[in-house]
């Protein structure tokens, strides 16, 4: 037997028989919406995380732009799409999303995260061509403004403090200056870092703290709140580094500061866990940054493990998978405040959404650090800054309503990656 003789073993894309293919090779529209993607592509700005940005170009010369959760992996996931999305209409933005869903089924949080910057970027394509913000695409708007909680870490720049003794960084005077400042500078709600060393000798393995670390933790917050008051928001991270008793106990401790939420207290996979936590405490459970899809979401809902959830808006999946998410949630009376390390691009898209549905309490800001955040991104109509006095003013322009910083981006742009823009 030849070669040109044996028979083709090669699976198809999509992993087996075609019985339900999401592409579609024409969409019989008018001349001036058959648009087709042409080319995708995607480079990297080396922030306080790396940002990982997605371009999809048209034959309608529209470009549209989108930004991935976990750069690295996720842009080369992306790139590798232009594959199955050459000749596809970006207008279809659900359909599009779920031809990728179908085509890379298993692809885990870093698929759901390539997802989100293609999905994001055929939204800002069809706002540029119907001349309309994204958010009229997604139904419209409940607010003009979306308000944003500042993470302020431990009280110090993550990478400074490193370098540092942890027992002259993380002490209740740093946290209260820390506090002074972020609320002097016009935010009305931040998040501290409460999972940090402490000044006890613990065995950190077994995720348990004794007495002396949680009562450390617990003057961290009765500095900050002696210090900024109770009219501000004020919530604290755990980053789901400690048992279920442990959580218990340092939240019940905390209860009478009023905080806004505790978030993440207990591994994510610890579903049981989870939800032991969030009955025993007397004050808001956040949680949600590791969860992808809609049904997840409805999973920990039904199940009580969260009284705030907290969907990242880049690693979701994309901006129709987040309304999907908020439905879910407002089903159950859960509002949303937003897991946010992006750049000003993923964060306007964030903005978008958020004022898209009507849960919505606050989003993450997590650029503290980065002097030049707000110069990355400019709105296509009005001026000023992204980012101001807490609150972002939700852009009016067509699609995004932001252009990046030519500029900049390529000062920035991470080491083996070229300037798409």
């Amino acid at each position: 037997m030849t070669q040109d003789d044996q028979p083709d073993y090669r699976i198809p894309q999509g992993g087996g028989v075609p019985w339900r293919d999401m592409g579609m090779d024409e969409t019989h529209r008018p001349p001036e919406r058959d648009v087709e993607i042409t080319d995708i592509k995607t480079m990297a700005i080396a922030g306080n995380f790396t940002w990982g940005i997605v371009k999809v170009e048209t034959d309608a010369g529209v470009y549209g732009l989108g930004e991935t959760f976990r750069a690295e992996a996720a842009l080369d996931m992306a790139g590798r799409m232009d594959v199955d999305l050459e000749g596809e209409n970006p207008l279809d933005t659900d359909r599009v999303r779920e031809l990728l869903e179908q085509r890379y089924t298993g692809c885990g949080r870093i698929g759901q995260a390539a997802f989100t910057a293609i999905e994001t970027a055929c939204y800002d394509i069809k706002g540029k061509l119907f001349d309309v913000p994204v958010y009229e695409l997604l139904g419209g708007k409940y607010r003009d403004e979306i308000k944003i909680y500042c993470d302020t870490h431990g009280g110090e720049s993550l990478g400074e403090a490193r370098d540092l003794d942890p027992k002259d960084i993380y002490t209740p005077e740093s946290y209260a200056r820390a506090a002074r400042e972020v609320v002097d500078e016009g935010f009305e709600a931040l998040k501290f870092d409460l999972d940090v060393p402490t000044h006890a000798e613990y065995d950190e393995a077994n995720r348990r703290m004794d007495n002396e670390a949680i009562e450390h933790k617990v003057s961290l917050v009765e500095a900050v709140r002696d210090e900024i008051g109770y009219d501000i928001d004020l919530g604290m991270d755990l980053h789901w580094n400690f048992t279920t008793e442990t959580a218990i106990r340092l939240g019940k401790k905390l209860e009478r500061f009023d905080l806004a939420w505790l978030e993440d207290p207990v591994p994510p996979e610890k579903t049981e866990s989870q939800k032991r936590v969030t009955e025993a405490l007397d004050m808001p459970v956040l949680t949600g940054e590791n969860l992808v899809k809609a049904n997840q979401f409805n999973t920990a809902a039904s199940q009580g493990m969260m009284d705030i959830a907290a969907p990242d808006i880049n690693k979701c999946g994309g901006l129709g998978e987040y309304i999907d998410i908020a439905t879910v949630c407002d089903l159950y009376g859960i509002p949303i405040a937003s897991h946010n390390i992006s750049s000003p691009l993923g964060t306007v898209a964030g903005a978008h959404v958020s004022a898209a549905i009507p849960n919505f309490l606050c989003m993450e800001w997590h650029s503290r650090d980065v002097p030049w955040w707000n110069e990355m991104c400019s709105p296509v109509e009005g001026t000023g800054p992204i980012l101001d006095d807490g609150y972002i003013d939700v852009p009016e322009g067509p699609g995004l309503g932001v252009e990046l910083n030519r500029d900049l981006c390529e000062q920035y742009v991470a080491d083996g990656y070229e300037l798409i823009i």
